[in-house]
């Protein structure tokens, strides 16, 4: 096997993150280390402040007809808005009704139920009159709500997590290395496991609360990425 030329671990990193290795989409690349082969799995994550909350509801509507049940959702909808555009809401979306049969049953009579799903984002402190004013209309049904860091800065907080999962991986591969008589390291290969922003929620309910609900008890969005490095030790 001929020996390979180790690009520096910044090069590397991103050949291996974005598939643009020479012929990585044919063969897979063959690594030599002329000492001990050690792996190291780095980790890191940052909680970012919330930029914006991110909401969903359903909203129903039933009658005696697909007609008339598809007017009454018209007419929540329309109060729906009314009451969002008021919140200053941003990227409002709205998806086509459905409308199903409901059997009758020994408590009602048979129906015909319509529905549709609106979703958006707005400000944090808006939390509590989304809850109060959208929540408490006809047929609204609220989802969790969830917060979302500002997409302006996901390059840099990126950056910023590549680089620290590396010095994890590389604080950790040194120590095993030390505790073996090594004290040489070279990266043979970065594989990304990806970064993930798991937004925190909180279930927003149209009902009394004193003290009001507060968008600073939401836990903040935090960003994690990890990756595998390989080294080569001597």
């Amino acid at each position: 096997m001929r020996p390979l030329s180790v690009p520096p671990v910044a090069v590397l990193l991103s050949l291996v993150a974005t598939g643009a290795w020479p012929g990585a989409a044919a063969a897979q690349v063959q690594l030599r280390c002329d000492g001990t082969l050690l792996e190291a799995r780095g980790s890191a994550e940052q909680e970012r402040p919330t930029r914006r909350l991110a909401f969903s509801l359903s909203l129903e509507a039933e009658a005696a007809t697909a007609d008339a049940a598809l007017q009454t959702l018209q007419e929540r909808l329309a109060a729906v808005r009314t009451a969002l555009q008021g919140q200053q809401v941003e990227e409002l979306r709205v998806t086509s009704p459905s409308t199903w049969q409901r059997p009758a049953d020994r408590n009602r009579p048979a129906a015909v139920m319509a529905s549709l799903q609106v979703s958006g984002r707005l400000m944090p402190q808006r939390l509590q009159a989304l809850i109060r004013q959208v929540g408490g209309l006809a047929g609204v049904r609220l989802a969790p709500v969830g917060t979302e860091a500002d997409r302006a800065q996901d390059a840099a907080v990126r950056r910023g997590l590549l680089r620290a999962a590396y010095q994890d991986a590389l604080a950790q591969a040194r120590e095993v290395a030390a505790a073996v008589g090594l004290n040489q390291l070279a990266p043979l290969e970065v594989q990304l496991d990806g970064n993930e922003l798991r937004p925190m929620l909180m279930r927003a309910k149209a009902e009394d609360a004193t003290p009001p609900f507060d968008p600073a008890e939401l836990a903040q969005p935090k960003d994690r990425l990890s990756l595998l490095v390989r080294f080569c030790a001597r």
